[in-house]
């Protein structure tokens, strides 16, 4: 790797310092954010307000609170390791470079609740911010120079599993009887019929069906099934009741409030599909009662991907300079312009060369490149009459071939931190977890930038 610049490195001497001593050198990567976090207290800042809101500072007793730093170390040691939260709390007392590295009392250590809960609180927008934060500190560091941008998206699917029909409505009828039964155990006199059996046996009956005919008439019967089931919440929820309601109760009809309008949704969409034969846009449907916000991706010919896409640039460090979490399943050319935008005003740094893959190539965005001050804009596939606009050949050759690089990024990015799949829960969840294995996959880069200029 190339270190860019020739101004002295204050992180590059401290680092160098600490690389030496022998419990860092096994653990660079934490060598360099501790020395980062020394340097540049003020990245602490960033996610204070988050981490404190909602806090009443108490005058007496013990203060369990980790600090905001404790946090943050937490966080990224957290992810450069691929634990979890319970995994976490284990490293505490069993790693001394996890004690030193977090600062952690030897006799006090966290639970793994407790870093759950601050952790979570931090916002994505928080998090993209402290992103943009430490790629301001590498360029003034000189290991990038911002000189060359590319950009390409992929797409990291959420945590559920193939969302057909049958699948959605088994679902339903299984998490309905689910919070039912525990709204029961607050209110004695509520009385609720199971069809959770009919509805398995149902449900496994259509998944070993290939005959058309023979299909729909089970899921005639199933839809049968399930109008019971959601007659049944309908009657909980609309009804009153003569009981004594508790804190538990008042949230478990909250719950199957929600879960009414989407068992509806569900019966619609099936009922179409299924029974009728009909064609259902993707923008009525859902592919999840547990992950709303899930969409559904189609890449060309690829095979069809339920999550999110994500679109992605760097620069020539091989550092993500932006990490953008997407509604639906915008074109790439949709994404070029505001990509290009946030790069530019967040670094404060007009890039000489822009390159993408075709799916970017647009006539409107090759000219607002070039009135953005880009001189070479260069397209991997062009069609028609569309023509790359470069200084010479060479260079546009050059940086079709640097272009190709952005695959070894994002594919070292999920593989390392593995990120195919989110498994944390809800959509705000899920961009924070996107942008927190962004920031440590920049340490990496950035350490292993360091490593090789100094051995």
């Amino acid at each position: 790797m190339i270190i860019f610049g020739t101004m002295k490195m204050k992180i590059f001497e401290d680092f160098r310092i600490k690389f030496e001593q022998a419990d860092w050198s096994r653990n660079p990567e934490f060598g360099l954010l501790d020395t980062i976090l020394e340097v540049h207290p003020e990245l602490l800042k960033i996610v204070e307000p988050d981490i404190r809101k909602g806090e009443k500072p108490g005058s007496f007793g013990r203060k369990d609170m980790p600090s905001v730093e404790q946090i943050v170390r937490s966080a990224i040691y957290k992810e450069l390791k691929g634990l979890d939260y319970r995994e976490l709390e284990y490293h505490q007392v069993d790693s001394r470079i996890c004690e030193q590295f977090v600062k952690i009392a030897p006799l006090r250590p966290f639970s793994f609740q407790v870093y759950q809960k601050y952790i979570s609180k931090i916002s994505a927008e928080s998090l993209d911010e402290l992103l943009v934060s430490l790629n301001r500190i590498a360029i003034s560091e000189g290991l990038e120079d911002l000189q060359s941008f590319r950009q390409d998206s992929t797409v990291i699917e959420t945590n559920i599993h193939y969302p057909a029909n049958n699948a959605l409505v088994w679902d339903c009828i299984k998490e309905s009887h689910r919070l039912l039964t525990h709204l029961q155990e607050e209110i004695e006199t509520l009385t609720i019929r199971d069809y959770t059996k009919s509805g398995k046996k149902t449900c496994y009956l259509i998944n070993n069906t290939k005959s058309g005919d023979k299909r729909v008439n089970l899921f005639k019967k199933q839809l049968v099934t399930f109008t019971k089931s959601i007659n049944q919440v309908s009657n909980v929820v609309k009804k009153k009741r003569n009981y004594k309601e508790t804190a538990k109760s008042f949230l478990l009809k909250g719950d199957l409030k929600r879960l009414l309008v989407l068992m509806q949704q569900v019966y619609s969409m099936t009922l179409r599909r299924e029974v009728k034969g009909e064609k259902v846009a993707n923008d009525e449907k859902i592919f999840s009662i547990y992950e709303l916000h899930t969409g559904i991706i189609v890449k060309g010919s690829r095979e069809v991907q339920f999550g999110h896409k994500v679109n992605l640039s760097t620069g020539r460090s091989n550092l993500i300079l932006s990490c953008e979490v997407l509604d639906g399943n915008p074109a790439d050319s949709s994404l070029y312009k505001r990509t290009l935008d946030k790069v530019t005003g967040s670094y404060g740094i007009t890039p000489r060369d822009s390159v993408t893959d075709g799916g970017y190539a647009s006539t409107e965005n090759l000219n607002y490149a070039q009135s953005s001050g880009v001189a070479n804009v260069v397209f991997n596939k062009i069609v028609g009459s569309l023509r790359n606009r470069v200084s010479s050949k060479n260079m546009e050759t050059r940086l079709k071939k640097w272009r190709s690089g952005m695959e070894a990024v994002i594919s070292n990015y999920k593989r390392k931190f593995e990120m195919f799949r989110c498994t944390w829960k809800g959509k705000s969840h899920f961009k924070q977890k996107v942008l927190w294995s962004a920031i440590a996959y920049n340490i990496r880069v950035m350490t292993a930038t360091l490593i090789v200029a100094f051995q």
